[in-house]
């Protein structure tokens, strides 16, 4: 009887890591395919702060948020 027990208490943990590292597996593909935010976004809101952006400043901008994701 313990013994069922302690296996289903293992196989519910094994279960839990092996879920969590593949949800965050797919989960970074997808953020790397569909980043949440692009040039055109980071060029909108520099606008809207009142900067007129250049390219070297997107592209800083784009480096400095692909390093987090």
């Amino acid at each position: 009887m313990w013994h069922d027990i302690l296996m289903i208490i293992l196989g519910l943990i094994i279960g839990i890591i092996i879920g969590f590292f593949t949800a965050r597996f797919f989960i970074k593909k997808y953020m790397k395919k569909n980043p949440p935010i692009n040039e055109e976004m980071i060029k909108t809101l520099m606008m809207q702060m009142g900067r007129k952006p250049n390219q070297k400043q997107v592209n800083q901008m784009m480096k400095s948020m692909s390093k987090y994701m």
